[in-house]
């Protein structure tokens, strides 16, 4: 059973249900499982912190109760790319602190799920990306993606990318993120992908409404779980 990094094809494509189902699916084996989001932008301002509503909700999957500057070193307010957050709220990104709560995390938990930020390519410093921390981690990438018109586009160039930077990419998550009519495209789209992708579909996750802990349990998670 290995750590993940979990990245998408853009955003919303539900990497944060992805990451804490599985991890809630690991707990509930009796795994000690770990979670990190390294950077997160759009949180929430608590008083003097800043707080990112997926980190917390992370947490909650894994049933941890690590300080959120461990499990979310980097929170941002703008819902912004982190470089264009950073920027206009004249706050610096020090990757050091990601890399400090990483050994820690690493060595406190049998297993560790690591959500990125956006995609593969979005930047944490201006020449610095996603996918660079990523490769520093040196753990196999899921990629979240969608069943919809586009994916196949989308979720190639992912994967593309997360090979040019040598990333194992262990396989990919076809989420139903938004409800939407299930149509040629979307019957399609997955026996499509592996092959366009030379990668597993390890999972199709249909919509599963509003999105809570109780969600979780859903036996999907379970066999994404099985599968690392």
């Amino acid at each position: 059973m290995k750590s993940v990094f979990i990245t998408g094809t853009g955003t919303d494509v539900g990497k944060t249900v992805v990451a804490a189902g599985i991890a809630a699916a690991l707990r509930r084996k009796g795994v000690n499982v770990g979670v990190m989001k390294p950077v997160a932008t759009g949180g929430k301002r608590t008083g003097s912190k800043v707080l990112s509503d997926d980190a917390q909700f992370l947490a909650q999957a894994a049933g941890v109760r690590h300080p959120m500057e461990l499990i979310n070193p980097i929170c941002l307010e703008p819902a912004l790319a982190p470089s264009i957050a950073a920027r206009i709220t004249h706050k610096a990104i020090h990757l050091e602190r990601i890399w400090k709560a990483f050994k820690v995390l690493t060595k406190t938990h049998e297993v560790l799920i690591v959500e990125g930020v956006g995609g593969l390519m979005v930047p944490i410093l201006d020449r610095y990306f996603v996918a660079d921390m990523a490769q520093r981690m040196a753990l196999p990438v899921i990629v979240v993606t969608l069943p919809t018109l586009g994916t196949i586009n989308h979720t190639t160039l992912t994967v593309a990318t997360a090979r040019q930077y040598g990333l194992e990419v262990r396989g990919l998550v076809v989420n139903y993120a938004q409800k939407v009519p299930i149509g040629v495209a979307e019957r399609l789209n997955p026996d499509a992908l592996e092959q366009t992708c030379n990668a597993p579909v390890l999972a199709e996750i249909p919509h599963l409404g509003p999105v809570g802990l109780e969600t979780l349990n859903a036996e999907v998670f379970d066999d994404l779980a099985n599968q690392l």
